[in-house]
């Protein structure tokens, strides 16, 4: 778990990070985010005299936004966790009155840091795209991020790339995470290599050190996530593409043969830039914080 007190404009006043302790059930894991959250608390008090104004709290899996409850982690173990009631409550002032809480999707608040204080800071329009052990994104628009009407806008890694493809978590075949997360590649490259602790970022290496076997799977990967990106494209027309995640760790060895794809790919679309996310892994923690924010903007105006 990453946090951080995060002052109005953005910046950053304190950071920390703790284990989620999932090994000890759903259980452990509410108990840790509520603790961790309470001692966040304490910690803006005696740092700088007055209690945090309101808390915001990204989680992955699936949630009910407009309830502020956390539905589903396979992940984590829980469902239909009311995570805005029981912070609320857990934080709640001296005179018993609940501390407003924003909830949001892990990725989704991701996407909107990095539009408001990252890689997208400025752009109108872009796509986030996270990749780690699965693929998920966030559609950017005039620095909001737009969840659709079901809350599940975003979610390239569940476009079909390769009919009839691999099977998918998601009961669909040939998905985009299927072929181009960071543990798709991993599997293909241990296939490949005959070791089975090789990941993504030793098949990255041996790319680099110009191995024939991890230049295939690596290729592989990089001609699906140019035909995800490009399908985006076409949907979404966004200016920029942010790529984030484990696997944008390996910098041009992955981002140079991406942008080469996805140029050769396009006809009538404009290209996009394509660009490493900045903030790395504490996207989803900052964006749990504008989402506070924003919430104490949303109750002054109304």
């Amino acid at each position: 778990m990453k946090a951080a007190l995060l002052a109005q404009d953005g910046s950053v006043l304190f950071e920390a990070r703790r284990p989620t302790g999932r090994e000890h059930g759903p259980d452990a894991v509410v108990a840790a985010i509520l603790d961790f959250a309470t001692d966040l608390a304490h910690e803006g008090r005696s740092r700088f005299g007055v209690a945090p104004l309101a808390a915001g709290v990204a989680v992955p899996g699936t949630i009910d936004e407009e309830n502020s409850i956390a539905v589903f982690s396979a992940n984590l173990g829980w469902r239909d966790l009311p995570l805005r009631k029981l912070l609320g409550e857990r934080l709640a002032a001296a005179d018993g009155s609940a501390m407003p809480v924003a909830l949001g999707h892990d990725v989704r608040s991701g996407g909107l840091a990095e539009g408001r204080l990252g890689a997208g800071r400025g752009v109108d329009r872009f796509l986030f795209v996270a990749l780690g052990t699965g693929i998920a994104g966030a559609i950017g628009i005039d620095g909001r991020i737009e969840a659709g009407a079901h809350g599940y806008g975003g979610e390239i890694g569940h476009v079909v790339v390769r009919p009839g493809g691999l099977p998918c978590g998601c009961g669909a075949r040939g998905c985009l995470e299927t072929l181009a997360s960071a543990s798709a590649v991993s599997r293909a490259w241990a296939e490949a290599d005959g070791d089975p602790a090789a990941d993504a970022a030793s098949c990255a290496a041996a790319v680099d050190a110009g191995d024939d076997r991890a230049l295939a799977v690596w290729q592989r990967a990089v001609d699906a996530l140019a035909d995800g990106i490009v399908l985006a494209q076409s949907l979404l027309d966004p200016s920029t593409v942010i790529v984030g995640g484990g696997l944008a760790e390996a910098g041009d060895t992955l981002f140079t043969p991406l942008r080469a794809a996805v140029t050769e790919r396009l006809t009538f679309q404009m290209p996009p830039k394509v660009v490493p996310a900045m903030l790395k892994d504490t996207a989803a923690s900052l964006g749990a914080g504008l989402l506070a924010w924003d919430l104490l903007s949303m109750e002054v105006t109304a």
